[in-house]
């Protein structure tokens, strides 16, 4: 994990920083796997229409918020 993160930093200083993307798409991994466990252990999840909605709405924002620094942060 150390050494990723090692090679990231020096490829960013080549490259210019991507740093944004990094926690963007960190944060939408992040959630995946929580939203996955949840999802997996409780077989009601996300039990009404009220938590089906947080769940899409925040889902859709990392995604967008993970795609759209990719692209700022590509050139």
């Amino acid at each position: 994990m150390i050494s990723t993160l090692l090679l990231a930093a020096e490829a960013a200083k080549e490259e210019g920083s991507h740093t944004a993307f990094y926690i963007a798409g960190g944060a939408l991994a992040v959630w995946a796997v929580l939203v996955s466990f949840v999802g997996i252990t409780r077989p009601d999840f996300p039990g009404n229409q009220g938590g089906r909605n947080a769940v899409l709405t925040v889902s859709a924002l990392l995604v967008l918020g993970a795609t759209s620094t990719a692209v700022i942060t590509a050139g």
